[in-house]
């Protein structure tokens, strides 16, 4: 049976998007405290559910799917430039395909501005009218208001016009941060995205036998199974080596390995290969808060996604992606990389960052591990040796050296230098993840 919290995520599930939701309205409507429905609300908020807006209330808004994770809704635009919801209340749920700004006469104005788009213009009420009713929304910049009758065209069309008091530029720029960080997001891949789903999830209950082990194994020919209660929750795991020397009759409570580790479905994919690098696992159950089984992730589907991460064009380039596009092997030198200091690579004083510096090391260091064990790493331990500060422009030689290297382990010395003096070193030591 669902918990309180379940069944008010399913209710919200179920409301018509646009729909507006309170805490004191979902507690009445499902007989829960308002401190329950608080909670579920805010769950709802991170799943993508809904809204919150200040001054407008939460709305129920339509979950992005990743394909379609570069659109903004203007609820969330409301937020992100700060704004005051002017009309059109009804219509902040909907999905904005591009944004206007109206720098120009209204007539040539309007060649651009189409439905579902965003017009982006000052205290001009005639622009205002004209882009309601040509079905797109408006955001009016300078803290400006609109007129009564813009208002009510507005809740008519149910197309939000928004008032800010950024100027122009300064929304559009912000609005273009939040597309770009929002693709960033899309590219990075959860467990979510490539797990086993729950209906080819083999699992045990825990009134089975190593009868039942057994029989599972045969069928899937896996060897690590979750086993859950009567409520579905995940209380242990089962694996090969739990089994051997039992009698087929013993309970799999009595083998498994109790509280085992777990992880949602939001968890990224570095987190998870890292977990089971460290711990040796081949199978982790995912659970949702109520520590229910969603579904699976095995190591196979760790190593599938990141290789073909590594052959992904990034569409949002984080800094991790400008160094990795940016170090080039050097030719005729056996092991050595080279990259300039660009602006985006320097702190406040005009000098490489450490965080900079730092990741140089790990990338250069990746690529030798690749190179010679046809190996990822996973860092445990990075110690940095800045000697001197490396200005902007500077161009940098990366020579990584292999100290020791095993099975499963690595130990890496890095030098950095800037024209065949040592401007820093690293030292790492890693442990491999074999393609």
């Amino acid at each position: 049976m669902a918990t309180k919290h379940e069944q008010i995520i399913q209710h919200i599930w179920s409301l018509e998007v646009g729909h507006k939701i309170s805490v004191r309205q979902i507690a009445k409507d499902l007989n829960v405290s308002d401190g329950t429905a608080y909670r579920a609300i805010k769950e709802a908020e991170n799943q993508g559910l809904v809204s919150s807006i200040d001054r407008v209330g939460t709305i129920r808004i339509e979950r992005k799917k990743r394909e379609n994770f570069e659109h903004l809704t203007y609820a969330e635009v409301v937020n992100i430039i700060d704004g005051q919801v002017l009309g059109g209340k009804s219509g902040l749920h909907k999905t904005l395909t591009k944004f206007v700004i109206g720098a120009m006469e209204i007539k040539a104005m309007m060649r651009y501005t189409e439905a579902n788009s965003l017009l982006i213009v000052g205290n001009r009420v005639n622009a205002h009218e004209a882009a309601l009713k040509a079905g797109a929304a408006v955001l009016i910049t300078g803290g400006f208001d609109t007129s009564a009758e813009v208002k009510q065209l507005a809740d008519e069309k149910e197309l939000p016009v928004i008032s800010t008091s950024y100027d122009s530029f300064t929304v559009a720029s912000m609005i273009n941060r939040a597309i770009y960080d929002q693709l960033i997001k899309k590219d990075i891949v959860f467990v979510g995205d490539i797990a086993t789903t729950l209906d080819d999830t083999y699992y045990l209950n825990s009134s089975d036998t190593i009868f039942q082990w057994n029989m599972l194994n045969k069928k899937s020919e896996h060897s690590r199974f979750p086993v859950v209660d009567e409520k579905f929750r995940v209380v242990g795991i089962v694996s090969a080596r739990d089994i051997v020397g039992r009698d087929d009759q013993t309970p799999v409570t009595k083998v498994m390995t109790k509280k085992p580790l777990v992880v949602t479905a939001k968890t990224s994919l570095a987190s998870v290969s890292h977990t089971m690098i460290w711990e040796g696992i081949e199978v982790i159950p995912i659970v949702d808060q109520d520590s229910k089984l969603q579904g699976l992730v095995s190591r196979q589907d760790v190593l599938k996604a990141l290789q073909q991460m590594q052959r992904q064009p990034q569409v949002g380039q984080t800094i991790d992606d400008l160094i990795s596009t940016s170090l080039e092997e050097v030719s005729g030198e056996e092991d050595t990389y080279q990259t300039e200091v660009t602006p985006q690579m320097t702190n406040p004083l005009g000098t490489l960052s450490y965080g900079v510096f730092t990741s140089i090391i790990s990338t250069a260091s990746s690529r030798l591990l690749m190179k010679t064990k046809k190996a990822d790493l996973v860092i445990e331990n990075i110690t940095i040796y800045f000697n001197k500060p490396v200005q902007i422009e500077s161009i940098l030689t990366i020579k990584p050296k292999i100290l020791d290297v095993g099975r499963v382990y690595a130990k890496i010395e890095v030098d950095v230098l800037i024209k065949q003096k040592i401007v820093g070193k690293g030292l790492i030591m890693a442990q491999l993840m074999n393609r």
